[in-house]
């Protein structure tokens, strides 16, 4: 816009007519932003005019000359003109006014004349901009904060933008700058008047699009905030830390004979309970030192679930009297290790600079649930929930005080697995309905877990080529039993006609077959013959192989099929005793018809090689039919079968035992456990063996505890 226009934009500031006075205020809302014409419209005089309009105009007038004047503010224009006057009226227009579109540019006044920070020199203007050009005025209309807060409700996106920001400036220049005593009455008021919940419930809203920035900044804030209160030392010559001290104590409802209290040290004029503090779950009498790595946070934490829920804390603090100290819970102690989980869980160290850059992050949806961490604002929930897990698995787990670290690393991890992995929109009702939902045993395989993704993570492909030849040791290690299953023998149901060598079923062989009831079955030392025999009924003793007349050349099967379930659960035993005649789960044995010339041959490698010569030539025909009477030992055979043939295993409980081993001896490699390790003083000392007098060769002294 040319000089001209320019000048003539101010003059129609200063009209007599309300409409012309709109109009050019309108105008001047829409250019305020360049640079240039801010610069003309200086010097053309535009900027008493404005604030007169500030000061005097209504409705839409007093709207376009607020928000004009907040555009000019952010260019840094215009500040030698705001003067108490302006601060005044503009705290009054939050107060007392309705509509929306005036609302938003006072807010945005407010805001930029709290974050400004340089000092003024002008007789009528504040003695200092920040949150204290706001006092005079807050002290006229009481109920700004309140009114202010109130906005963040509003369902004009804008307007609650607004108000949070200027909430933001509060809330950084009373950090920043006020003393120690000051910031936390603001911070206070600002809680009882309902702050967190109002952003709680903007955070985990669907419409961020106007709102992202202030309520991350919002969230950065509250990091602030934690860490200087974490930041104050205990000190129990501040009235305020004795109080807080002394509430608990009283909470406790101590013994009339325990004495009163006047500090966190032992009196010499005063008698009380040795264990006052130790009762109550500090580690000495001497409480403060405690607070060390938590400060004034930790005491905060502890003071605020005793006194909300004061009942529960006494009644744990009975049931406990009744203990010996060692299985105490020491409940402080666990109130400080649950503050400062929370304090690393959020990242409350993490510097401004940190939370800055995820502003260039804020562009798609799908980055606010990584950024917005909503549950940080109910801190005092998720501390209490947290607690209560502490005090669950204490006594879950029947632990004493020497474990004390174990159970706060078990709680760290259920706090990482709950907290750490909610979603923006999840609900605090919902993380503690979790958390009181995970078991102990839920929680120990977490914990492994978590502890093989470290390792993973350090050690990278040196751990998977460890895991690798610990899956091959542990399939070898499977095969080596199944076989052994097959060595050993087992009963089977006779319920069925079965071929041998591929000759054809005759009745004689299926009458014989109805008069058998069991089959036994049995592998060859040398691993290349199948025994078997048909009995009438079980003997006590199992036949040894002299006793099984027929067999069947391995190097003449093909292949093993059988209609066992994968999925089917495995059964409590290899083998039962007490054999299902009917049983309807059957193993089949595959194979060629053995030619003369291989029948007799002495040699049984020589037999195997000429039969596998011609098995093209051959067609394939059942050789035996097995009928396992649980599924165990179908997994078993089954398993043994093919394994023994170079085949890999099918049914599930083989898989899972191969997995069981290899994660085990995965897990004895990553703890290191050796035998000189285990409680045996002096390293390198090799333990006594006892003597072997009285004792016959099936006794053997273990050295590694197995």
């Amino acid at each position: 816009m040319e000089e001209f226009d320019v000048a003539e934009l101010v003059e129609r500031l200063g009209s007599d007519e309300d409409a012309v006075r709109k109009m050019a205020a309108f105008r001047l809302q829409s250019n305020i932003g360049d640079p240039s014409f801010t610069d003309a419209f200086i010097s053309e005089g535009g900027l008493p005019k404005l604030r007169y309009l500030t000061l005097k105009a209504t409705g839409n007038t007093l709207a376009y000359s607020l928000t004009s004047l907040s555009r000019l503010l952010d260019v840094d224009k215009g500040w030698d003109h705001i003067n108490q006057d302006v601060v005044e009226r503009v705290v009054e227009l939050v107060v007392t006014h309705p509509l929306v579109n005036i609302l938003r540019g006072a807010m945005a006044i407010l805001g930029a004349i709290v974050a400004h920070q340089h000092l003024s020199t002008g007789p009528d203007q504040p003695s200092a901009f920040g949150f204290r050009a706001l006092k005079p005025a807050i002290a006229i209309y009481p109920q700004f904060l309140e009114m202010l807060v109130s906005r963040l409700s509003s369902a004009d996106h804008a307007l609650c933008a607004n108000a949070l920001q200027l909430i933001n400036a509060l809330m950084r220049d009373a950090t920043s700058i006020s003393g120690e005593t000051e910031w936390p009455k603001l911070i206070k008021k600002l809680q009882e008047l309902g702050v967190i919940k109002a952003v709680y419930t903007l955070m985990q809203s669907t419409a961020l699009q106007d709102l992202a920035h202030p309520l991350l900044e919002f969230q950065a804030l509250t990091k602030v905030l934690l860490r200087k209160w974490r930041d104050i030392t205990v000190d129990l010559h501040k009235p305020e830390h004795r109080r807080a001290l002394k509430g608990i104590h009283l909470a406790s409802n101590p013994e009339k004979s325990s004495g009163s209290l006047d500090d966190g040290e032992d009196s010499k004029d005063q008698k009380h309970n040795p264990e006052k503090w130790r009762r109550l779950g500090f580690e000495t009498e001497t409480p403060s030192w405690e607070f060390e790595e938590t400060g004034y946070l930790g005491m905060m934490d502890l003071t605020d679930y005793v006194r909300k829920h004061e009942d529960m804390f006494q009644r744990l603090l009975l049931e406990q009297s009744n203990s010996s100290p060692r299985t105490r819970c020491p409940i402080a102690r666990a109130s400080l290790a649950v503050t400062s989980i929370l304090h690393d869980l959020f990242e409350v160290d993490k510097s401004d600079l940190d939370d800055a850059k995820s502003y260039r992050t804020l562009e798609t949806r799908s980055s606010y649930d990584k950024i917005f961490k909503p549950l940080i604002l109910q801190w005092s929930r998720l501390h209490l929930a947290g607690l209560q897990a502490f005090f669950r698995l204490w006594k879950a787990t029947g632990a004493e005080r020497e474990d004390f670290l174990k159970l706060v690393d078990l709680v760290r991890v259920l706090l990482e697995a709950v907290v750490a992995g909610a979603k923006r929109g999840k609900n605090i009702q919902e993380v503690e309905d979790e958390m009181q939902g995970y078991n102990l045993e839920r929680l120990r395989q977490l914990q492994m877990e978590l502890f093989e993704l470290t390792y993973e993570d350090t050690w990278g492909q040196h751990l998977r080529q460890v895991r690798d030849e610990l899956n091959h040791e542990a399939l070898q290690f499977m095969k080596e039993q199944r076989i052994r299953c097959l060595l050993q023998g087992a009963w089977f149901s006779g319920n069925s006609a079965q071929t041998t060598h591929g000759d054809q079923i005759n009745q004689q062989d299926q009458k014989a077959t109805s008069v058998s009831s069991f089959r036994y079955v049995k592998l060859s030392h040398n691993r290349r013959f199948l025994h078997y025999a048909d009995f009438d009924f079980k003997g006590d003793q199992d036949p040894g192989l002299d006793f099984l007349q027929e067999k069947l050349d391995l190097g003449l099967v093909s292949s093993v099929a059988s209609n066992i379930s994968t999925t089917t659960p495995p059964s409590t035993g290899s083998s039962s005793s007490t054999v299902q005649p009917q049983s309807t789960t059957k193993i089949t044995i595959h194979g060629y018809h053995p030619s003369s010339s291989t029948k007799h041959t002495r040699n049984p490698s020589k037999s195997t090689t000429a039969s596998k010569s011609t098995n093209s030539r051959k067609q394939e025909t059942p050789l035996l039919v097995l009928h396992p009477p649980t599924h165990s030992q179908a997994s078993e055979w089954l398993d043994g079968l093919l394994m023994l043939l170079g085949q890999q295993p099918l049914t599930s409980e083989t898989k899972k035992l191969t997995q069981l081993v290899s994660e085990y001896g995965l897990k004895i490699r990553l703890l290191n456990v050796r035998f000189d390790e285990q409680g045996i003083e002096g390293e390198g000392q090799v333990p006594e063996v006892p003597s072997r007098e009285g004792l016959d060769e099936e006794y053997w002294y273990d050295m590694g505890g197995a």
